[in-house]
């Protein structure tokens, strides 16, 4: 969901990094599920992106299944 947002807007990886402060590798891990990010990170992510209480919801239970899944 976060790559579909960031896609939209017409962002990079390397852009959205230059304005949230987080790292680009970072950002590559949470788009392919690798890693959950710190509430910290999420808000930098979700506001840059300008979601809505709406698409961060999905995202989160998008999230929440794929690592119930993983148990």
């Amino acid at each position: 969901m976060l790559k579909e947002e960031r896609k939209a807007k017409g962002y990079t990886q390397e852009k959205l990094s230059e304005l949230t402060g987080v790292d680009p590798r970072t950002i590559l891990r949470i788009e392919k599920n690798i890693t959950i990010p710190k509430i910290d990170t999420y808000a930098k992510l979700v506001i840059a992106l300008n979601m809505s209480n709406e698409e961060i919801g999905e995202h989160i239970r998008k999230v929440a299944l794929i690592n119930e899944e993983r148990s």
